[in-house]
């Protein structure tokens, strides 16, 4: 490896340590040698998005807006935590090897970096078909990772890009221009408010281009994307939550050694839906007002909100005033259950 990649490599290896949500590729483990690095995160088998749209063709809309709001909540979660990811595309979205489209998992944070926000990023990089215009004029903020959204979008709802050609050049030339149009025969089967959520992500003026967390508020979004939550399954992840308690530094440190590394990918992919089902914003964490509404969604209106309140407080390890994908888990899993796992 030379300079440039090593940076790259522990840029990437830095950012993971640091994040954690249920579509974000989880990194367990580094280590290195005199020859080699080695990385061990979670596995997905299903292989790429891009595999995936060059199978089907296209997909339906249902389909899209739940993957479309995955990677939306993803990068949501980014943007809140200052990281832009930068390099947004189907070679970058994994499948597990069920393909539903709620359990994908963002990659390659290789070329992704911290941005406080203030002033421009100027390094011209990405892929052609995803770049956003304000990359290649070289002055562009984290919206610039919503324009490759709404390029995935486009492709996966007609099976081609908005913006081609026969060469880079050519088709850095289009997205510098910016024009697009729904005027392919496919697209008369395809409904306004998809369009016009495309439309939206492609708004040339980054202040005027919607983030993250306003696209998932999207009318194609909220109406297209809801999935079944499986009720049970919730209440025994929200009773569990409500008994448990971090008194015991020992305990609370098993429990996260088995959340991350021994349960089963079922058990965390049932979680996970409870955790998003909750996440009513998208942004990737819990507030206590979130996790109030998921009580009164559930169970009917909480009578008991005082130990409910506790209850954040104790899983709220960090005192951030949110719980995050790794503490609800921890939290939210059967005592008994763990005990008995035949992998302990």
């Amino acid at each position: 490896m030379d300079d440039e990649e090593k940076k790259m490599l522990f840029n990437e290896i830095n950012i993971l340590r640091e994040l954690d949500h249920p579509n974000i590729v989880k990194m367990y483990e580094y280590f290195e040698d005199d020859k080699r690095y080695y990385i061990i995160t979670e596995i997905c088998k299903g292989g790429e998005l891009f595999d995936e749209i060059i199978a089907r063709g296209k997909f339906t809309e249902k389909d899209a807006a739940v993957l479309v709001k995955q990677i939306l909540s993803c990068i949501n979660y980014c943007h809140k935590n200052k990281i832009v990811h930068r390099d947004l595309k189907p070679e970058n979205v994994l499948l597990e090897q069920n393909k539903d489209f709620d359990q994908i998992k963002i990659i390659d944070f290789g070329t992704s970096l911290v941005h406080t926000g203030q002033g421009h990023l100027d390094e011209k990089l990405g892929t052609p078909y995803y770049i956003a215009p304000e990359v290649l004029n070289k002055k562009y903020n984290e919206k610039c990772d919503l324009w490759s959204i709404g390029v995935i979008t486009y492709i996966i709802l007609s099976g081609m890009p908005p913006f081609n050609g026969n060469t880079d050049q050519e088709i850095m030339k289009k997205v510098k221009q910016g024009k697009f149009s729904f005027s392919d025969p496919c697209w008369s089967s395809i409904s306004d408010k998809a369009k016009d959520f495309i439309t939206q992500l492609f708004i040339y003026d980054i202040d005027k281009r919607p983030s993250a967390e306003q696209a998932l508020q999207h009318a194609w979004i909220t109406e297209m994307s809801q999935l079944t939550v499986d009720t049970a399954q919730a209440q025994t992840a929200l009773t569990n939550l409500k008994g448990f308690s971090a008194d015991q530094k020992l305990k609370q440190a098993t429990f996260a050694f088995i959340a991350t590394q021994l349960l089963s990918k079922s058990e965390k992919e049932q979680l996970a839906k409870v955790f998003k089902e909750i996440d009513t914003n998208g942004d990737g964490v819990l507030s206590l007002e979130e996790v109030l509404l998921g009580y009164d969604k559930f169970f009917g209106k909480a009578k008991d909100q005082e130990d409910i309140i506790k209850m954040f407080k104790s899983v709220d390890t960090d005192n951030s005033g949110f719980i995050d994908y790794t503490e609800f888990v921890i939290a939210s899993m059967d005592e008994k259950t763990l005990l008995s796992n035949d992998k302990l």
